[in-house]
């Protein structure tokens, strides 16, 4: 199907300092890929860069040959403000957004679309619940939900099975195989080898560069993780500044 993600000499950063240096990458269209690495890797900076809520300072991120739009993004459950008064099928239709705009209440079939996707996650009833009401786990089931009325081809998710119990997470990675099996490339940030090595065939080990690139067992090696620690563990926050060039 080709490449749906190419990172070419990719630089990441924050204020000027590198999280992701030179990276040279390609996901296939299609694939099901989990991103590994140690704390301060630069997982999730790079999946920020690819939803492009980070630019680049240098290099480039090609997604797919076209727009951004196509994608979905599931960041960080700490990201959400959950103190916000907003109801859950009010949170869950914010997935139209990009089809009815900011501004237009869902119409009478959106309406039906938000009820299937809770049906989908396991939340119906929880339609006129506050957000703040909910656990880590339903919460992720509501914010899978979101991500279901986005109907992107490309997936981001950013620790999709951090502080939840082991039901929901068995029920997200049903979802994210059905995803899979509709040919949409969903790329994952994940701390569980097990579950890595048990529904990603392909995975990615990041330690603020590439390590590896491959299936889980050839990639999550000894000598592969051992190298990836002292890489992080070796970096200097007053690295030098990164120039800016051309955001993808």
């Amino acid at each position: 199907m080709g490449p749906e993600l190419v990172f070419e000499n990719l630089t990441l950063g924050y204020d000027r300092h590198p999280a992701i240096h030179h990276l040279n990458a390609v996901i296939d269209a299609g694939s099901l890929t989990a991103i590994v690495g140690p704390n301060g890797a630069g997982k999730s900076t790079l999946l920020k860069g690819i939803a492009n809520v980070l630019a680049p300072y240098e290099g480039k991120i090609v997604v797919g040959g076209e727009k951004v739009h196509r994608v979905a993004y599931l960041p960080q459950q700490s990201e959400i403000d959950r103190s916000f008064p907003v109801a859950v099928e009010d949170m869950v239709a914010m997935g139209l957004w990009r089809r009815i705009g900011a501004f237009r209440s869902p119409r009478s079939n959106e309406t039906k679309k938000v009820t299937a996707a809770l049906a989908a996650v396991g939340l119906t009833g929880f339609e006129r619940r506050a957000i703040g009401s909910l656990s880590g786990g339903q919460l992720q089931r509501m914010l899978f939900a979101r991500l279901l009325l986005q109907d992107a081809s490309l997936v981001l998710l950013d620790e999709p099975f951090a502080a939840i119990d082991t039901k929901t997470a068995a029920d997200l990675i049903r979802l994210i195989k059905i995803w899979h099996s509709e040919s949409r490339t969903i790329v994952a940030v994940l701390h569980d080898f097990d579950q890595v090595h048990a529904h990603f065939p392909q995975t990615l080990l990041l330690a603020r560069e590439l390590v590896a690139f491959g299936t889980p067992s050839s990639t999550l090696t000894e000598s592969n993780l051992a190298r990836a620690r002292q890489l992080c563990e070796a970096f200097d926050d007053r690295a030098e500044v990164c120039r800016r060039g051309e955001a993808a």
